[in-house]
């Protein structure tokens, strides 16, 4: 019973003190002010350039691509020059060994008519476009010849594609909105 009562003794001496302790800074206050204040009158800032957000720098941190290097990084030597570039002669015009450039293919054919809108006839019927040209109209289902120069391939809800007869280009006409009636 001695030791246990001697724990006890020992473990009320400590819980005293810690209230003790806790007592005297809540009945003092201003001695934690004081101290408190001590620390900012020592305080200096920092010496920032400016306190903005440095968003070129940050942009170009993103920028950086790292790469592998050829390089151990465990060993001392340099790793040997990279070889030269090879010199590449590109052949110019009056070389025997000069071939001329492809020219680009040609523009893809327009259609001279307006493509206003798409539907069907009759009910069963195949799809018709509906193209205009000043005042006239013309109707034309697939497969159907055009001012006899072009041949309608697919009609699409947004679009018309056809063929150039003599050349046998494809070109593609868009639905052209027509405004309002009123």
């Amino acid at each position: 019973m001695k030791k246990k009562g001697k724990i006890e003794r020992t473990l009320l001496a400590v819980l005293l003190l810690v209230a003790g302790t806790i007592w005297y800074y809540y009945a003092h206050p201003e001695l934690g002010s004081a101290r408190a204040a001590s620390v900012l009158v020592d305080y200096k800032p920092m010496g920032i350039e400016s306190p903005r957000i440095h968003r070129d720098r940050v942009q170009a941190a993103r920028d950086t691509e790292y790469g592998s290097t050829i390089r151990d990084i465990f060993s001392r030597e340099l790793p040997p020059p990279p070889p030269p570039a090879e010199i590449v002669r590109v052949p110019k015009p009056g070389d025997t060994d000069y071939v001329p450039p492809v020219p680009p293919p040609p523009p893809p054919p327009e259609l001279p008519l307006k493509f206003f809108g798409s539907g069907t006839v009759m009910e069963g019927s195949s799809r018709c476009a509906f193209l205009s040209n000043g005042d006239s109209v013309y109707v034309a289902a697939e497969g159907d010849t055009l001012l006899g120069r072009y041949r309608i391939i697919k009609i699409g809800h947004a679009n018309l594609e056809f063929e150039e007869i003599s050349t046998g280009r494809h070109g593609l006409a868009h639905l052209e909105d027509q405004g309002s009636a009123l």
